[in-house]
């Protein structure tokens, strides 16, 4: 297992989405918030591929599980703003 240390950031980079904190909170805004009975990685907005990286990467705990974690609980707290 990778043991390096990840920032929120990376995992926007790591899904091929801007890094720019300006343009994550526009992300989480525009997203946010997600219902309840949807899982992160079957929410609409993710491709293929991003779903499949944010499914891995629960599924293994992988070293991005708890930026995956994070990633769900922002997505699922109400638009302030």
């Amino acid at each position: 297992m990778d043991s390096s240390i990840h920032r929120f950031t990376d995992l926007f980079a790591q899904l091929g989405l801007p890094t720019d904190n300006a343009e994550i909170e526009q992300f989480l805004r525009q997203h946010s918030p997600l219902a309840d009975d949807i899982t992160l990685p079957n929410a609409p907005f993710w491709t293929t591929a991003q779903a499949a990286f944010l499914r891995d990467g629960w599924r293994e705990d992988a070293d991005w599980a708890e930026l995956v974690d994070q990633l769900n609980l922002a997505l699922r707290a109400p638009v302030l703003g």
